[in-house]
């Protein structure tokens, strides 16, 4: 037995997960544009796709927002400049790239809250993201309005006049190999899907803005140990610790032990990786907040 829905019928929230979890997994468009003043912008879509090789055209969709029915960054910078690149997301950038979709105002910059790496572009003047292990950079097309109600997509029909591809993602032949690329796509709700090893959850709220990657402390900034999804669970947080969290962390033996070692910088790195992978994100960055502080 199948179920029956008729889409005029449920709520368009409703419907929009039931779409996106049954046509999946995407690709996502990690779109990087620039307003008039030359401000960076930088938001992942998951409506999106290649339609064409010659010409070189890809596709993807800024949504109206279903709860206010409000319109993105891009797609204003999109319908100004015509000029956006899409970056590809490898998996060593998803969760920086789920910091993005944190509803920062338009004069912030996604790159600095991810702390991912903006490079000037060669044809279009949106820069491009150093750590996507694939660039595109595009010029606009054609941008086609599907309605003005909450859920209506803009369909922003792009081609591509260069490629940037970095040179570990192919084989000898000059092919590209999938686990090398190690692409991520999306799914419905938290779930993601890794060319490498299938369906994984990022749990990135978006109703506020998340600390970013520049609120971070120094230590965690010029760690050698930490990775940027490591960087990019902190970085998608809320808040930082509190001076009673911070009084509590003074008391930790794990922290006090990790401090008072000769190599106290790398001891504290390899705490809050611990405490990372165990979930226990905002005791990690409390920890690195209270050792940035002693140790300076």
């Amino acid at each position: 037995m199948k179920r029956k829905i008729i889409p005029s019928e449920i709520p368009t929230s409703e419907l929009h997960q039931l779409l996106v979890s049954t046509v999946a997994p995407r690709p996502i468009a990690f779109v990087s544009t620039i307003d008039e003043e030359g401000n960076a912008n930088l938001a992942p879509y998951s409506f999106f796709n290649v339609f064409s090789s010659n010409p070189p055209i890809m596709i993807f969709s800024s949504n109206r927002k279903v709860s206010d029915n409000t319109t993105k960054d891009t797609l204003h910078n999109a319908e100004a400049t015509k000029e956006v690149v899409v970056n590809i997301v490898n998996h060593d950038i998803v969760r920086q790239m789920a910091v993005t979709s944190s509803p920062f105002a338009s004069d912030v910059s996604e790159f600095e809250k991810a702390g991912l790496t903006p490079v000037q572009s060669d044809l279009v003047k949106p820069f491009r993201v150093k750590e996507s292990s694939v660039n595109f950079e595009c010029k606009v097309n054609e941008i086609i309005t599907l309605g003005n109600h909450g859920g209506a997509g803009n369909l922003i029909v792009c081609e591509v006049v260069k490629i940037h591809a970095s040179e570990h993602i192919f084989d000898e032949k000059g092919r590209v190999v999938p686990e090398k690329l190690d692409i991520v796509g999306r799914m419905g709700r938290a779930f993601y899907s890794r060319a490498k090893n299938g369906v994984f959850r990022i749990f990135q709220a978006m109703k506020k803005p998340s600390i970013g990657y520049d609120q971070l402390p120094e230590i965690a900034k010029s760690s050698t140990i930490l990775t940027g999804n490591e960087l990019g669970e902190l970085a998608g947080l809320f808040e930082l610790p509190t001076k009673e969290v911070l009084s509590n962390i003074a008391k930790n033996k794990s922290v006090i032990t990790a401090i008072d070692a000769e190599n106290s910088i790398e001891e504290i790195e390899k705490l809050a990786r611990k405490l990372i992978n165990e979930g226990k994100f905002e005791m990690a960055l409390a920890v690195l907040v209270y050792a940035d502080e002693e140790l300076s």
